[in-house]
């Protein structure tokens, strides 16, 4: 009767939800549950809400407490220490027993929000007790007064929980691992589990817009999100308010399913004119200013953009006028300032009534998540503009992916000076944030080294995305105390050097996250994390992906890189055939994508770059990375910045050039700096220049460099 009552009760209080219920049949008699721990409440909600009687294996000391024993009462307990070998054989007896039993791997309730140290105790109990393992995880009991998220998330009184039931897994170690290795390997794979379970039953099926409205709710409207130059705070309600009145306004000069030119800096107003797009079902198609007119108007032709978005002040002050003038020659340009002189008081009062009543209207028009989101352009440093077609479940996955595996919070703040046409600067720097409840700082430029370190401790910024290039440059510039609050620094786009890391960690006490990915996986692959770090490498694969290796002849220990999953694009947009979409599809089947990259990946699942497959030199029949020569270069002379190339060789079909900004570097020196290296690693030729040219995002622009060998020629 007390199990029947309180179960009610908190039907009554919290909502109380139960997903996945049949699969808790499926797990069998000896299963061992293990569930996140998000508050004092994790306790009750499952003894309450699963079948049977089933055992808690709790730790000794809170066991003890007062408040929980009446509780307790109402199942089985298992005292134990989870960091003592005789307890945890203890629960391996009494699992063999067949019995149901309840355990919480982190040991205890979350300070983060996130997954806290998973302990792989509990990994090494269901090998060796062969036990069913029945993933749970609660959500909702964190926004309680029974957490401990106190000044960290808006806490409320009855927030609605639910409890996931996933299918049931097994771990089960090699034979040959023995002891410690054993025990971790096991661990490792429970951690997997556990961050797998966190983000299948995160709600990334769903439209940004959607998403932001749920954020809303959690994190109050109230709750500042962004801010700009301009130093113009927006809320939530806000940037709901602005982004309706100024969707219905596009909405008036374009149509449903249209992509629509976005050639705006880094600001809250893009972010409002995105937002509104999206919410009438018009793609943005974020334009790359930094390209010239002859790419930019590729890139329109590309996606068949008609009408293309931007302000007078940024045409000013971006000293674009050129750019300009060639677009609206093919475009209707369409002037932000213009367009709210024409949004009048009535219409903006009926924003503001709508941004109150989205429960009531918005529901009856909610996008598909698997609808386009957003049009990205990418040339990977070589060719034509391609457009890179994401939809908002690509986008909402990848982060809720990026969640699973690091702690973001509500006090957070990012600092945003990669440009929204860069996948890094539209995801993660954008939409990121505003979906997670933190501010967010947008900055024009990543190019004023000097002061983005000022901004950065000016505005207590937290969390940090950037390019070797960039966070290189900002680090020689910055005062040591310049990034004081900062928690994460995330490297992405080009390979993290050996003397960036170093100087980071020297001179700012900050370790460096390296991560990969490309605008095609939207664009997180995989990230080092502060729980999964390994120098050298660029972390591992985000949760659901799926990953091949297709041999390469000439390389062993490495294979180009096809992956799958829930952040892949929907396609590419063509200048051959402009406006159509072609779905991903590589040699491993349709909605695979061929990374174009040679990695490895250890026995740990971390990844290691060897270079792309374009970026190999076959030289008398056998495959060098460009990439590995750069390093060489790099290793050589820090300081400098170097790109390497191949050319056509008449003898050995290819051969080396290195380009590099060291003055009198020398192939000697070189050599001297790199011993035990093969004689075919090194350049035929070295070239020293002024500058090495870089793209927007801080990449090496290789047609640029392979350009400058003509120069050189000519001289």
């Amino acid at each position: 009767m007390l199990k029947f009552f309180l179960r009610w009760l908190l039907i009554f209080l919290y909502k109380v939800e139960i997903k996945g219920l049949d699969n808790y049949a499926k797990a069998g008699k000896r299963v061992l549950i293990i569930a996140n721990h998000t508050s004092f409440l994790d306790p009750l909600l499952l003894g309450v809400f699963l079948p049977d009687q089933i055992t808690f294996a709790i730790n000794t000391q809170i066991s003890q407490r007062w408040w929980l024993k009446p509780f307790l009462r109402l199942s089985r307990v298992f005292p134990m220490d989870p960091t003592h070998p005789l307890s945890l054989k203890d629960l391996i007896h009494h699992l063999e027993n067949d019995t149901k039993t309840v355990i919480f791997p982190e040991g205890r309730i979350t300070v983060t929000g996130s997954l806290m140290k998973i302990y792989d105790g509990t990994g090494m109990v269901a090998d060796k007790s062969q036990a069913t393992i029945l993933p749970v995880r609660i959500s909702g009991a964190q926004y309680t007064h029974f957490s401990k998220l106190h000044r960290i998330v808006r806490l409320r009184f009855f927030p609605k929980i639910t409890i996931h039931v996933l299918p049931p897994e097994h771990i089960s170690a090699p034979k040959s691992l023995k002891g410690k290795a054993r025990r971790e390997y096991c661990g490792h794979l429970l951690s997997d589990i556990m961050t797998k379970m966190m983000f299948t039953t995160s709600p990334y099926r769903q439209s940004i817009f959607s998403n932001l409205l749920e954020s809303r709710k959690i994190h109050g409207g109230k709750h500042k999100i962004a801010e700009d130059l301009d130093r113009s705070t927006l809320s939530y309600d806000n940037l709901i308010t602005r982004s309706i009145a100024i969707g219905y306004a596009l909405k008036n000069i374009t149509t449903v399913g249209e992509n629509v030119g976005v050639f705006l800096p880094n600001s809250t107003k893009t972010l409002i004119t995105i937002l509104g797009l999206q919410l009438h079902g018009r793609i943005p198609a974020m334009l790359n200013y930094s390209m010239g007119s002859a790419g930019i108007l590729s890139a329109c032709k590309t996606a068949q953009v008609k009408t293309v978005l931007t302000s007078h002040r940024f045409i000013e002050l971006g000293n674009l006028n050129e750019e300009a003038n060639q677009l609206s020659k093919h475009c209707s340009l369409v002037y932000l300032e213009d367009l709210a002189k024409n949004i009048s008081a009535l219409d903006k009062f009926t924003a503001l009534i709508k941004s109150k009543t989205t429960a009531f209207w918005y529901s009856y028009k909610k996008l598909s998540p698997d609808n386009p989101a957003v049009v990205l352009f990418t040339s990977g440093s070589e060719g034509t503009p391609k457009g890179v077609v994401l939809s908002h479940a690509n986008i909402i996955g990848n982060l809720k992916q990026l969640e699973a595996c690091i702690s973001f919070n509500a006090k957070d703040i990012v600092l945003n000076y990669l440009p929204m046409f860069h996948s890094f600067g539209f995801t993660v720097g954008t939409m990121l944030p505003i979906i997670n409840g933190m501010k967010t700082f947008f900055y024009p430029s990543p190019l004023h080294f000097s002061v983005i370190p000022e901004i950065a401790y000016e505005t207590h910024a937290t969390i940090m995305f950037g390019t070797n290039t960039f966070l290189t440059a900002y680090a020689k510039k910055a005062h040591a105390y310049d990034f004081y609050n900062m928690r994460y620094v995330v490297a992405g786009a080009e390979k993290l050097q050996e003397n960036t890391r170093q100087i980071w960690a020297d001179k700012f006490g900050i370790r460096i996250l390296e991560g990969y990915g490309a605008t095609e996986t939207s664009p997180i692959t995989s990230v080092n994390t502060p729980l999964y770090h390994k120098t050298g490498t660029v972390g591992r694969f985000m949760p659901c992906m799926d990953y091949k290796l297709q041999p390469i002849p000439g390389i062993n220990d490495a294979g180009q890189l096809h992956v799958s999953g829930p952040n892949i694009m929907l396609g590419y947009l063509l200048a051959e055939n402009p406006g159509k979409l072609v779905p991903p599809e590589s040699i491993y089947g349709k909605g695979w994508y061929d990374t174009g990259d040679i990695v490895h990946v250890d026995d740990e699942g971390f990844i290691s770059i060897r270079g792309r497959s374009k970026r190999f030199a076959k030289i008398g029949g056998e495959m060098v990375s460009l990439a590995a020569v750069e390093q060489l270069a790099m290793n050589a002379w820090p300081d400098g910045h170097h790109a390497v190339i191949s050319v056509p060789d008449a003898k050995k079909g290819e051969h080396i050039i290195l380009f590099t900004s060291q003055k009198k570097a020398t192939l000697s020196e070189l050599i001297a700096a790199s011993p035990g290296v093969s004689n075919i690693n090194f350049p035929k030729k070295i070239l020293i220049v002024e500058s090495i040219p870089v793209m927007a995002t801080g990449k090496t622009d290789y047609p640029a460099v392979t350009a400058l060998i003509n120069i050189a020629n000519d001289q």
